[in-house]
């Protein structure tokens, strides 16, 4: 019913920067909010960013002042923007979005199939 897909990870230097994309399309007729989780190998998955329908946006502390996330409600997209990456920033990231599909249901969370960011030293 809801896909969501993923663009833009790729192999960057220390110091650089990469633009992620999500789109989301499908049986939607609200989204609550998006945002994007990272897990390296061996770790846990994470909050990276998050954006609210009322536009409040959520980070976490290593990201703070690096990383910016927005969003296109006309293109049901989300973006992530990471600048000055570092190594620690490589892992998989992963879009979210917690989407009501109609009127009369609450809202589900959903997942892309992650892209991948390498960050070289």
């Amino acid at each position: 019913q809801v896909q969501l897909v993923e663009s833009g990870g790729g192999l960057v230097q220390a110091g650089g920067s990469l633009r992620l994309s999500c789109a989301a399309s499908g049986s939607i007729y609200s989204i609550n909010a998006m945002g994007w989780y990272r897990q390296a190998p061996g770790k846990q998955r994470e909050l990276v960013a998050a954006i609210r329908g009322d536009s409040i946006t959520n980070y976490a502390d290593s990201v703070k002042g690096r990383f910016t996330i927005s969003k296109d409600n006309a293109k049901n997209t989300v973006y992530l923007q990471m600048n000055s990456l570092k190594p620690e920033d490589t892992a998989v990231y992963y879009c979210n979005a917690n989407i009501r599909v109609r009127i009369s249901s609450g809202g589900m969370d959903y997942w892309g199939k992650g892209t991948l960011v390498t960050v070289s030293s």
